[in-house]
């Protein structure tokens, strides 16, 4: 599979121009894209590895400071349902499966009522706090990659008992699979603590990073995976959190926060342009979030929104998961769709469906 930069000796600025171009041409009330596989087949499925932008639940039954299946979380859910989602409704993992006409609500692998049909039609392994490193994991605690790699294997033998191992082998081969995460490596890993700095340069450890990530996709491919989903890292400076704690008095986005995701972006570019050209019959594409999402919070009225730098939940400076339990009200926003972040960390639901209708269009080009 060919991107639309390599080899023709185009710039990170060319590639800023051409998402923002990209965002320019896809207001918020276009609908999230309706996604076919080459050679126009449907997917069989969705499954989505990584941290809390797209876990759907897999928490809520550990202990864990990343955690959030209590209100105000969930309240635009179905019901008004805390899931477990780090939002106010549905996150990626459900806008992503819904493009590929698999479902419009991904479920969490660990939800103890899971039937048959929604295990055969793909889950979220995701889990608050993971990370590409190891460590990572640790600190929350989070499942860790490996963790949910484990758990794909135990969903292997799952569908192999149910429907036997060719439709399952069918069903691995031609569905989607996510990954998404690495923001918490940087932030609270390698800048939050010195579990790392020790060891390594920003530059060294984003490449250990995408060594990991690599080997993870690798493994994946060896259990049957063949189509992938990589979300690069987002502008992870100019979440709320990161204002408050690293903006100074004028709450500015965290310049060295948004480096390193751009470092990170550029080699897992790479790594996967690497990946098409040696793993058989491999499809992966990257996405890139970064772009579009700083577009969207430098330009938050375009796309109907009115607050960028703070969250809607509690005074949206710093709370996040624990800290916005019980905070509805007085001080959590009434009108969340007018706010691009719903914590201090995460968006809005409104806000993950206009990137992802952003983010999906711009490379549908490679699909179907």
């Amino acid at each position: 599979m060919k991107f639309l930069f390599e080899n023709h000796g185009y710039s990170s600025s060319v590639m800023v121009v051409f998402f923002l171009t990209v965002a320019r041409l896809f207001p918020l009330n276009t609908a999230v894209p309706s996604i076919k596989l080459p050679r126009n087949e449907k997917a069989e499925a969705v499954f989505v590895f990584g941290d809390s932008i797209v876990d759907t639940g897999n928490n809520n039954n550990i202990l864990t400071t990343a955690k959030c299946n209590f209100p105000p979380y969930g309240r635009d859910f179905m019901g008004g349902k805390p899931t477990g989602r780090f939002s106010n409704g549905r996150v990626p993992s459900d806008f992503i499966a819904e493009a590929f006409g698999v479902k419009k609500f991904l479920p969490a692998y660990l939800d103890p009522d899971l039937q048959l049909q929604d295990l055969l039609t793909g889950v979220s392994f995701a889990s608050g706090g993971c990370g590409y490193d190891p460590i990572t994991s640790t600190l929350a605690p989070a499942f860790s990659l490996s963790d949910q790699l484990d758990q794909f294997k135990d969903y292997i033998k799952r569908i192999d008992s149910a429907v036997g191992e060719a439709r399952r082998a069918k069903i691995v081969s031609k569905s989607v699979f996510v990954i998404c995460t690495g923001t918490n490596d940087i932030l609270n890993t390698y800048y939050s603590t010195a579990l790392r700095q020790f060891h390594y340069t920003i530059d060294s450890y984003t490449d250990f990073l995408i060594s990991c990530a690599s080997s993870f996709i690798q493994e994946l491919h060896g259990l049957g995976a063949r189509i992938f989903l990589v979300l690069g890292l987002p502008p992870m400076g100019c979440v709320p959190s990161q204002r408050t704690i690293h903006g100074g008095i004028h709450r500015k986005c965290a310049d060295y926060a948004n480096q390193a995701a751009i470092l990170f972006n550029s080699k897992l570019l790479s790594s996967i342009h690497s990946l098409n050209s040696t793993l058989s019959h491999a499809f992966a594409t990257y996405l890139d979030v970064y772009n579009p999402l700083l577009f969207l919070i430098q330009n938050p009225a375009k796309y109907g929104f009115q607050e960028a730098t703070k969250g809607c939940c509690g005074t949206g400076k710093i709370e996040v998961t624990y800290l916005c339990y019980h905070l509805d009200y007085p001080l959590t926003c009434k009108d969340d769709s007018k706010y691009v972040f719903w914590d201090s960390f995460h968006p809005t639901q409104k806000a993950y469906e206009t990137l992802i209708t952003i983010v999906l269009k711009s490379v549908n080009y490679l699909f179907g």
